[in-house]
């Protein structure tokens, strides 16, 4: 289980018609053009708003097990499009996280025998910088909405704690200190929060919270039962997440929850930049019998969706959805 490995392991680990009267979850087919109006034309994309439509899904594909895991990153439009690859190594890439304009990418890697480190990536000079470092294990980095700061998880002083990194500096402060695991932080959209995973009211049974930074305190965000991986909607009124075992999207304002699917993977659901989709990864089983997953792409209107076929036949995770 992917979010089980990263949450205890990673820290030491149609085609028919127009997408609004697709009744089953069809295959999309990879376009290998750079025209970007190939989008607008392709009916289960031409509905979408352009915010959607002309943003890029960063994502990792995962071949081979163990000393011969080969981990791959790439970005590519939501209609299957311009698929790059962005980084490549032996070993693992964690929870790619798109800065609010589109500009940057920051993701964990894991080399053989070394410990996570987080580096930021820039989609216009396509440069790579390794921002966080040295002991631990750092994992799960999120831009802040200005783009100045960086919210991750780190275990540099032996337990699992989120810290802020001042990205102009490299100066960080830590901001848990309680003893228990505290993971994956993700901002709210004005910077005045973030929601993250702790286990602290039981130790093995991860809960979603809210830290406020005026009052330095955090509140229960109210699930049902083991949820983790949170991630606000550009306008703060939902919240992707992985609901036991359920890609999920809840309204905060009411509780409501959307439970999307049951990946195979145990992955939560990533909101597209106008919150009105959602993106995961869904587990299928190739002819040679290796595992493998493609992305899924779902209106939360209506439940219509589609996939984008992985490039490798490998396994798909952690899509994100940016400008």
């Amino acid at each position: 289980m992917m979010i089980t490995t990263v949450y205890k392991g990673a820290i030491i680990t149609a085609l028919m018609g127009t997408l609004s009267v697709l009744n089953a979850c069809s295959t999309l087919p990879t376009q290998n053009s750079n025209n970007t109006s190939n989008m607008i034309v392709n009916p289960l994309t031409a509905t979408m708003s352009e915010i959607d439509r002309q943003g890029r899904i960063a994502y990792v594909e995962e071949q081979g097990l163990g000393a011969a895991k080969i981990s791959s990153l790439y970005i590519i439009r939501p209609d299957g499009s311009e698929r790059q690859l962005i980084d490549q190594l032996n070993g693992y890439i964690y929870a790619p996280a798109w800065s609010a304009d589109g500009k940057q990418l920051t993701y964990s890697k894991q080399a053989q025998r070394q410990p996570p480190k987080i580096y930021v990536y820039d989609t216009l000079t396509h440069a790579q910088t390794l921002v966080i470092g040295g002991k631990g294990s750092h994992l799960s980095a999120t831009f802040s909405p200005d783009g100045q700061k960086l919210l991750y998880s780190s275990t540099a002083s032996g337990n699992a704690d989120i810290y802020e990194l001042r990205l102009s500096d490299g100066s960080s402060s830590q901001l848990t200190t309680v003893p228990s695991t505290e993971v994956q932080p993700s901002y709210a959209p004005d910077g005045q929060s973030f929601v993250y995973v702790s286990d602290k009211s039981r130790a093995g049974r991860p809960r979603i919270y809210r830290y406020n930074f005026a009052t330095k305190k955090s509140q229960l965000i109210a699930t049902s039962g083991y949820a983790t991986s949170p991630q606000l909607s550009l306008d703060g009124q939902r919240m992707a997440y992985l609901n036991g075992r359920q890609a999920a999207v809840m309204t905060l304002a009411t509780g409501q929850v959307i439970n999307l699917a049951e990946t195979g993977l145990d992955e939560p659901a990533r909101l597209s930049p106008s919150g009105s989709y959602a993106v995961y990864p869904m587990q299928n089983t190739q002819h040679s019998g290796q595992k493998g997953s493609s992305l899924v792409i779902r209106a939360l209107s209506g439940g219509a969706s589609y996939t984008i076929s992985s490039k490798s036949g490998g396994l798909a995770r952690s899509p994100v959805w940016g400008r």
